[in-house]
């Protein structure tokens, strides 16, 4: 863990490096590139996926980032910005890919008799403590390709809340809805991700 010493310094590192930026010193953009654009590229294929879009979406939020560089106040780390930034030109991006079919929500969801009990009653899982490396490495693997069978709308509200971690504020506000139109989507996703992941899971379980 990093005493005060370091976070003191590392803020006034920070602070120095977007003195430069401002003053459009090139050597301190090569420098925020060479720091931040593998994290950035993370976040990217995460929301994409492809590998070409990703790069693009990197490149036009560094454009982005040193366009609005004047607008950027200290509050928030300067990587917690630029995360914004790669989210949001992710999101642009999908926005402009045709949409393919997909199937509906509902059919995802999880089917209930009359009287309030599930059709097929899901299974306990096991705990990720119960897993060893090898598993868990497979059941990250499982859990992102059973994402991308969400559609579009639900699969990138559960990105952004569950793996990038932005607060439901944050969220709708990229998305362009409502705090509560966003809460009511997550619900959705997340429990059709879980009646996705339930027959592996359960086979796991049995195995």
């Amino acid at each position: 863990m990093a005493d005060g010493s370091e976070v003191a310094s590392g803020a006034a590192g920070e602070a120095e490096l977007v003195a430069r930026l401002r003053a459009g010193d090139g050597a301190a953009y090569a420098e925020l590139v060479r720091t931040q654009g593998g994290r950035m590229l993370a976040v990217a294929r995460r929301l994409l996926r492809a590998e070409d879009d990703a790069a693009d979406a990197v490149q036009e939020a560094f454009i982005s980032a040193f366009r609005a560089i004047a607008s950027f106040e200290g509050g928030a780390r300067l990587s917690t910005w630029l995360h914004r930034i790669v989210v949001n030109a992710a999101l642009m991006k999908l926005r402009t890919r045709a949409r393919r079919p997909e199937v509906s929500i509902d059919e995802l969801l999880p089917k209930f008799f009359e009287d309030g009990h599930h059709v097929d009653e899901p299974a306990e899982w096991r705990s990720p403590a119960q897993l060893d490396a090898l598993e868990r490495q497979e059941t990250r693997e499982l859990v992102r390709e059973q994402i991308d069978r969400l559609p579009s709308d639900y699969r990138t509200v559960l990105m952004l809340r569950d793996i990038e971690g932005l607060d439901t504020k944050e969220t709708a506000e990229l998305l362009g809805v409502t705090p509560n139109a966003a809460k009511i989507r997550l619900h959705r996703a997340r429990l059709a991700l879980r009646t996705l992941l339930d027959p592996y899971m359960r086979s796991r379980r049995t195995a």
